[in-house]
């Protein structure tokens, strides 16, 4: 697994790539996830990262643990993490679009059209 982003820790990089795995249908529902060694192996990780990366999930409810025998996808993982996502995109990046949008002089009518464009392909 490749690490670009210097700024953001390993684990939450890592913690960003199971979401997207989940969101994307990659991993299902109630679907085991590799062992906190076994993902550390693959990726190139200490084991530890990955524990902390389990750890993080579990307390946000993407994944659970079943004492002695794993971590699992949480039945309703895909929608929260859609729902998460939704609401960073409109508090956030909604907000730093308009913002560029008036500074480059982009109004609603081109957006829209380039937009579309761009869901159609």
């Amino acid at each position: 697994m490749d690490f670009p982003s210097n700024s953001k820790p390993i684990y939450l990089q890592i913690a960003d790539f199971v979401c997207e795995r989940i969101a994307s249908g990659q991993l299902k529902p109630e679907e085991r996830l590799l062992s906190v060694r076994e993902y550390g192996a693959q990726i190139g990780v200490n084991p530890n990262t990955v524990a902390r990366t389990y750890e993080r999930l579990s307390a946000d409810g993407i994944i659970y643990n079943q004492r002695g025998i794993g971590y699992f996808v949480a039945a309703d993982a895909q929608q929260r993490i859609i729902s998460q996502a939704r609401q960073e995109f409109m508090s956030t990046d909604l907000p730093q679009l308009a913002q560029r949008m008036r500074l480059l002089g982009i109004d609603l009518d081109t957006l829209s059209q380039t937009l579309a464009k761009l869901l159609a392909e």
